[in-house]
């Protein structure tokens, strides 16, 4: 069985490998535009952040979908 404090460090150190691994391979490209939302959720109270109109309705569909997910975990 998997300790899971291993497991969750195993995951932390590949993400920082995936993110240094974008940084160096998109800093051959220059130009172009990047564009993206999200949502940083803060006890039950959603904070979304978009680029553009369209990213930012995809941030608030993402905020309630975790909100009523929140909401079912805290009640089962």
């Amino acid at each position: 069985m998997v300790d899971l404090v291993s497991a969750g460090l195993v995951l932390v150190l590949a993400g920082f490998g995936i993110v240094a691994i974008s940084l160096v391979s998109g800093a051959k490209e220059s130009g172009g535009e990047v564009k993206g939302g999200g949502v940083v959720m803060i006890g039950p109270i959603p904070i979304i952040f978009g680029s553009d109109a369209k990213w930012a309705s995809i941030a608030i569909v993402l905020a309630i979908v975790l909100l009523v997910l929140s909401i079912l975990f805290y009640l089962v």
